[in-house]
């Protein structure tokens, strides 16, 4: 089993994206927290999908439980109609 933080580093090797998970409430999961199930997918999502569609069809899925904030190159949250390849391209 798997920390957040290593969790978040397979996600950005896959995805090319950086993301934070996050408690139902909004608040920070610690990095630290074990226990957790490695990322699975060895491909990233299509560029064509959205931040919606990635949190839907593989976060979800996989940890549920959790939320997920998906990061733009400043740290800010994108929203979930923004394309991967945006979020892609500004990483």
């Amino acid at each position: 089993m798997a920390s957040v933080r290593y969790v978040e580093g397979q996600i950005w090797r896959v995805e090319h994206f950086r993301v934070a998970f996050l408690h139902p409430d909004g608040r920070n999961v610690r990095s630290d927290m074990e226990d957790l199930p490695s990322y699975p997918f060895a491909k990233a999502l299509a560029d064509d999908r959205t931040v919606s569609d990635w949190i839907a069809l593989r976060f979800h899925q996989q940890y549920r439980g959790f939320d997920v904030a998906v990061l733009d190159v400043d740290g800010a949250r994108a929203h979930g109609n923004t394309l991967l390849s945006t979020i892609r391209a500004s990483n």
